[in-house]
């Protein structure tokens, strides 16, 4: 069903209410914005020391996401990065983005293991394409 929304009604005035929607879609997903394929490849570039090659390996595997995961993702993350441009007025640093939105678009598809030492790579992984972001699309 093709559902007409208006932003303009009143019940979206709260910015909070549409970004928990947003995070609410990304999270219902069957299977977040990087696929489970991808995941401990991202969580192994991102643990590279080598900041060079840490940025050309996130840069290859953005690239070689199916193209709706890709394009979805260019398109949330320029949203993200003019979230952040307004940091002064909303409070959402790039590392409070990362921390709302790491365990969200890419998580293991078998939750085991350390999920805390999982989410802190998660989270730097959102930073890194947030940050990055102009080099990665």
């Amino acid at each position: 069903a093709d559902e007409q929304l208006d932003l303009d009604d009143g019940r979206w005035e709260d910015v909070h209410v549409v970004t928990g929607a947003l995070k609410l879609f990304f999270r219902e997903l069957p299977e977040p914005l990087v696929p489970f394929s991808h995941f401990d490849k991202f969580i192994a570039a991102i643990k590279m020391l080598d900041t060079t090659r840490r940025g050309q390996s996130v840069r290859e595997l953005v690239s070689s996401l199916p193209p709706a995961h890709h394009d979805t993702m260019k398109v949330l993350f320029r949203h993200l990065c003019r979230v952040i441009e307004f940091r002064e007025e909303n409070r959402m640093s790039v590392q409070s983005i990362a921390i709302v939105f790491g365990p969200t678009l890419l998580r293991p598809a078998h939750e085991e293991g350390n999920m805390a030492m999982h989410m802190v790579f998660q989270n730097q992984v959102v930073e890194h394409i947030l940050t990055q972001y102009s080099y990665i699309f």
